[in-house]
């Protein structure tokens, strides 16, 4: 059997699978690396860090699997979204990364709104935000000159893995969307927001499209991995991208929940028509010719792990969740706010902060957890309600990330979206959309849809019940009266945090 390598590079860590051609994964390999958080807002990672990892899980996954690395036909990429990695003429980086989640530049996105005005959503298609990256590169020139000054171009984070590991760089459509910098329709970089700054065009890289092939790994990376000098490497996306692609959506009225770090509702659309005047993202797709719409909750998955980290330290979530499916609805009253990063979809807004809303004595870590839950899924469905006020159909929504794992969790989104919520059997999120796109690009496959039938297992169907649905409903109804209550109050107290 042949066999193609997805590669997932992860906010906390990188994630390489091996994956026949029948659709099973024969291994996996993963390694972390830290996040670094010197001031509040902050958030940065070593590009050379994210290098090792990779090396690391790829020579993991040639020497562990069993299979012979001259069966490996193929790699492909998923990246995390947003990160600046800014290059000097060598192709070093000129400083650390600069992360999707640093939330530093609000004075920067307010200079790109008025230099731009409505020619931001027109060309871009999505609002100027402090994750993205044009607002990083700004703030780069105006704080940190002499870094900008060396630096010839910038790519993303999976971009540069992969030029380590082929020489060469490229950037693809999915996520070239996410920088700000793109024309998303014509799929080209604007002209009219690169002038807008006085940006050298010469600072973006080749645009490709996600399934291209840009090379093949390096006789070094071969080495280094125990991997073909031949092997192909295919382009790859962002990781909401390959999320879809592997979550099999890749047609109209599908849509996804993902619970990664970040949490993600995102709904495929067939052309560049759909208009929802920024209240939510529009990237291109990881499918040739195809975008999405996308609401996103900045710490979804990652404000669980804070609340386990910072209130059950070292406890498996197993322990952690135990007992939250006997709480009812509203855990007792508490409501949870995942604002601890500040908030994107519908609030883009770096100062807000999360609350618990309704504590007493008698709630017990169960129910903080639980509350934590809702809340996330009550961040999430802000978007599923964007989607169905502008006329879209969500009846059917493919669940993956941490959120699929609990089955718990999955009545909750079921109970809250008012929508049949669907579980997979090989729930890879987007290193498996990482894998499909090599898969098709090694000829396996005459489409990513065709590869989506092979690949793409249903298992758990979760549907709603009445009553907990009416229940949400008027929760939630509370929960999004929350943000204008806390608002003005998270405004003052951010002059109290560490700066």
């Amino acid at each position: 059997m042949k066999y193609v390598i997805g590669v997932d590079l992860g906010t906390s860590a990188v994630k390489a699978l091996l994956v026949g051609q029948d659709g099973t994964v024969r291994a996996e390999a993963t390694r972390e690396y830290p996040l670094y958080h010197e001031k509040s807002g902050w958030s940065e990672q070593e590009p050379e860090d994210w290098v090792r990892g990779t090396l690391e899980a790829l020579r993991e996954l040639a020497s562990g699997s069993g299979v012979d690395a001259r069966d490996i036909e193929g790699l492909s990429f998923s990246g995390q979204m947003h990160g600046l990695v800014l290059l000097d003429a060598d192709n070093r980086p000129v400083r650390r990364a600069i992360l999707w989640n640093d939330t530093r530049t609000t004075a920067q996105c307010r200079a790109i709104e008025r230099a731009l005005g409505d020619k931001l959503l027109a060309v871009t298609r999505n609002p100027a935000l402090e994750g993205f990256t044009l607002p990083k590169i700004l703030w780069v020139r105006d704080h940190e000159p002499h870094a900008f000054e060396r630096a010839v171009r910038f790519v993303l984070p999976k971009d540069y893995v992969r030029y380590r590991l082929t020489g060469g760089i490229h950037m693809d459509l999915s996520d070239a969307a996410g920088t700000l910098l793109l024309d998303v329709a014509n799929k080209r970089w604007s002209g009219e927001v690169l002038s807008a700054f006085g940006l050298d065009a010469a600072l973006c890289p080749p645009l490709v499209e996600a399934g291209a092939q840009v090379g093949t790994l390096s006789a070094e990376s071969a080495a280094a991995t125990g991997l073909s000098a031949g092997t192909r490497v295919f382009a790859g996306g962002a990781d909401n991208a390959c999320g879809a692609i592997g979550a099999g959506i890749l047609q109209p009225g599908l849509t996804l929940c993902s619970i990664g770090t970040s949490g993600v509702i995102l709904t495929y659309e067939a052309d560049a028509a759909a208009d929802y005047r920024g209240k939510v993202h529009f990237f291109n797709h990881g499918k040739e010719n195809a975008f999405y719409a996308m609401g996103v909750t900045l710490a979804a998955g990652y404000s669980l792990s804070w609340f386990r980290s910072t209130f059950a330290k070292g406890e498996p979530y197993e322990s952690l969740l135990a007992g939250v499916d006997g709480i009812a609805p509203g855990s007792d009253g508490l409501l949870f706010t995942p604002y601890i990063v500040g908030e994107r979809t519908p609030h883009a807004d770096s100062a807000i902060r999360g609350s618990f809303i309704g504590m007493d004595g008698a709630h017990t870590r169960a129910h903080f957890a639980r509350a934590v839950m809702e809340g996330i899924t009550f961040s999430l469905n802000e978007s599923v309600d964007i989607f169905r006020r502008a006329g879209k159909t969500v009846d059917t929504i493919v669940s993956i990330g941490g959120g699929a794992k609990n089955p718990a969790w999955l009545q909750m989104q079921a109970d809250i979206f008012q929508a049949e919520v669907v579980a997979l059997e090989n729930e890879q999120g987007p290193g498996l959309g990482a894998a499909m796109l090599a898969a098709a690009g090694c000829g396996w496959f005459a489409s990513l849809d065709e590869c989506a039938g092979a690949f793409v297992k249903r298992s758990g169907s979760y549907l709603p019940d009445a009553d907990r649905s009416a229940r949400y409903a008027e929760l939630f109804r509370l929960y999004q009266s929350v943000y204008a209550h806390t608002k003005e109050l998270n405004e003052s107290l951010s002059a109290f945090r560490k700066q």
